[in-house]
């Protein structure tokens, strides 16, 4: 129960645009995942990169809002996995707002999530980044941030 609330408000926060809130439970050697040739695609290694990652997402993306629709936990309390599955709109920074579903897996050690990986539409993600590239929008075709 306290997991499934922990990642409600995470989404919140996300959500609300709320980078330190949605990055202050990550261990500083996370590995996040999110697939896609794109410029918020690709993998990060540490909790610094995946904070750009969120601010390169608000400035894509500036509106967003996640809703969760299920949480499964499994493990030991030092290492659990927990499966959050998701509906999100989104509105890019140019270009028609649309809907993603997905889901992330996370793996906490202790407090920390050492690791989160996204499954989603990433396709969505592209054409939506392109359709703002188009629009001038340089970040939208930039590389991913590593």
């Amino acid at each position: 129960m306290v997991v499934r609330r922990r990642d409600v408000e995470v989404f919140d926060a996300i959500s609300r645009g709320d980078w330190a809130t949605a990055t202050q439970g990550l261990a500083n050697d996370v590995h996040h995942v999110f697939p896609g040739e794109h410029p918020l695609g690709g993998e990060r290694r540490d909790k610094v990169a995946v904070l750009r990652w969120f601010e390169r997402l608000g400035r894509l993306f500036p509106g967003h809002t996640f809703t969760v629709h299920r949480v499964a936990v499994t493990g030991l309390p030092w290492d659990l996995r927990v499966a959050v599955q998701w509906t999100a709109r989104l509105t890019p920074a140019a270009g028609a707002a649309y809907t993603n579903e997905g889901a992330h897996w996370l793996r906490l050690r202790g407090s920390r999530v050492v690791a989160f990986h996204a499954y989603l539409d990433t396709q969505r993600v592209a054409q939506a980044c392109a359709v703002m590239a188009e629009a001038g929008i340089e970040e939208a075709a930039a590389a991913p941030i590593n």
